[in-house]
């Protein structure tokens, strides 16, 4: 389906918009205008005649021209005779934050607003939801578009605040959002479309998604299985279980089906699962990398012994293997580590050269040269980064993303600490992190973060058991 109008709108109508929004209305209005968006906006309230200045349209009808979108916070007992009037002015899409339909139980309300939408060819984006956000176009619902106006990542989310939440985890990790839509009671428009749209776009570089429960299940297992083949779709589902389903019906009116049936579905079509949102952003975070693991073969280097035999049995779990090293790479690492209290054959133990960031350069060259590996897991001690001299952290982290950034293999880096009171150590522990983020390079703050995002990436062994 083509989206397009929806995303890239030209020009815009805010019917409700008010001078000071109140009753938890978003003030999409000033939103808009914040933002930047360059295509013509119109307020419409008959309560107002002017905001900051411009104009307040009395009525729909009024308006100079029919506008590509129309996004409605008016209250629901008013939602019917607003959409009327939206069909009636040749409007195209229609999006509705106002809630109060079959998530209260009143599914004859959705029904026939989709009825007279599609007597006029309005599609409808929710209700019940914040709607849509396009970083090229700065259509937004609060988010602020990136300043490049691209991005990597797509993101569709049935719930308002797990649309917001992940926003601002991708935000904080530099991940550019493309584009993204909170889609609600998805009365009209659902998860399928969105999908689709989104798989066809070729910015788009994996997409991310918020499901609570599939209306058309023909087309949503249609529109992955035209999708994943092109690109990544990792699924964090709601109400899995049977409390989660009342908690997801009460709020998006959402009928969950059975999930082990659902979970079938999704891989059968080459869908990946997410178990919590913050997993759903470590895969997609390892998902936009330069270089992903295509196999589960995996180096590990760190110091310690049993550090490295807790990660083996961490692995062992998820279904990958830690082949030992060729002779060649084991007598290459040996070169700048003793032989003494460390090994070199996989998992690799430094020892206490692993503290040396230099040593841990040296032997990811060497590891990167064993063709039995599809990745590398890389343990790092963070206590450096609470001790040295700022700009000294940032030339270690420095060698360190340049040599993973020229590497055959991908680099899976791992930051840990076992700290929680130190804020010189927390501070370093951002700037570390922040210069991996700003090289592109995937980093995380435990073994099992870095393993779960992994497999989930691979196919989820793990999350099928």
């Amino acid at each position: 389906m083509d989206l397009d109008r929806l995303f890239y709108p030209e020009s815009i109508a805010v019917i409700g918009a008010s001078p000071n929004p109140k009753g938890g209305r978003l003030p999409y209005y000033q939103v808009l205008r914040g933002a930047g968006y360059k295509g013509r906006l119109y307020p419409v309230n008959p309560a107002h005649q002017e905001i900051d200045g411009v104009r307040v349209y009395p009525s729909v009808a009024e308006l100079p021209e029919s506008v590509d979108l129309a996004i409605v916070g008016v209250p629901v007992e008013r939602s019917y005779e607003t959409l009327e009037s939206v069909v009636d002015k040749g409007i195209r899409y229609v999006h509705f934050f106002t809630s109060g339909f079959s998530e209260i139980g009143d599914r004859a309300l959705e029904e026939a607003m989709v009825r007279r939408a599609r007597q006029g060819g309005t599609r409808i984006v929710g209700p019940n939801c914040i709607g849509v956000y396009c970083s090229a176009s700065r259509v937004t619902f609060g988010s602020r578009p990136d300043p490049s106006g691209t991005g990597e990542v797509a993101f569709l989310g049935q719930s308002g605040g797990v649309t917001l939440n992940f926003m601002r985890m991708a935000e904080s990790r530099l991940l550019r959002i493309n584009k993204a839509v909170s889609y609600g009671n998805q009365i009209d428009l659902g998860v399928d479309s969105y999908i689709d749209y989104f798989g066809r776009d070729e910015d788009i570089k994996v997409i991310a998604a918020y499901i609570e429960d599939v209306k058309d299940g023909r087309a949503f297992l249609a529109a992955l299985a035209k999708t994943t083949p092109l690109k990544p779709v990792v699924i964090l589902r709601g109400g899995a279980t049977s409390q989660g389903a009342r908690a997801a019906h009460s709020h998006t009116g959402a009928l969950c089906g059975p999930q082990p049936l659902f979970a079938a579905a999704v891989r059968q079509r080459g869908g990946l699962e997410a178990l919590t949102l913050e997993q759903l952003m470590d895969v997609i975070t390892l998902a936009v990398s330069p270089k992903c693991p295509k196999g589960r073969r995996i180096g590990y280097l760190g110091a310690g012994g049993g550090a490295s035999v807790l990660f083996t049995d961490l692995a062992a779990r998820y279904g990958f293997s830690l082949p030992e090293l060729q002779p060649s790479i084991q007598e290459r690492i040996y070169e700048r580590m003793p032989r003494i209290n460390t090994s070199a054959a996989n998992p690799v133990d430094l020892g206490a050269a692993g503290r040396d960031l230099r040593v841990m350069d040296h032997v990811l060259k060497a590891m990167d040269g064993d063709p039995g590996l599809d990745a590398i897991v890389a343990y790092f001690p963070l206590e450096f980064a609470g001790v040295l001299p700022r700009e000294k952290v940032k030339a270690l982290t420095g060698l360190l993303t340049s040599t993973i950034g020229r590497m055959r293999l991908p680099v899976v880096s791992v930051f840990s600490t076992f700290c929680d009171d130190d804020l010189k150590l927390e501070e370093g522990r951002i700037q570390v992190f922040t210069d991996f983020r700003q090289a592109r390079l995937p980093a995380y703050r435990t073994l099992l973060e870095a393993v779960e995002a992994m497999d989930c990436l691979l196919g989820g062994v793990r999350t099928r058991a």
